[in-house]
């Protein structure tokens, strides 16, 4: 049984960082789903993978994973780099970046 590690990213839906805090860790399954002939959902066996813990650091994941004898991978987030600008740059003669329709 693998556990993957990592601080899930925001929503497209939602410009707000609620639920990007925590640390997640989370089952990787070994198991095929299979896709039900009737209604067409994916199915599996595994309910393991329906399983999701949540940390408030990755050192605490990290102990965990280690405590309950799994095999681990820490997925790092990828920072973001906001460059705060006015309204009134964006029609400043001396802009930096071409100006397109």
């Amino acid at each position: 049984m693998t556990i993957k590690i990592y601080k899930p990213s925001k929503t497209a839906m939602q410009s707000g960082l609620g639920k990007t805090k925590k640390w997640l860790a989370e089952y990787i399954s070994d198991v095929d789903n299979v896709k039900d002939s009737l209604m067409g959902w994916n199915s599996s066996l595994d309910t393991q993978n329906q399983i999701k813990i949540f940390f408030e650091t990755k050192e605490q994941a990290i102990a965990w994973a280690k405590n309950s004898n799994y095999q681990f991978y820490v997925e790092e987030p990828k920072i973001k780099k906001i460059k705060p600008k006015s309204y009134a740059s964006n029609f400043d003669i001396n802009r930096k970046e071409p100006w397109t329709h």
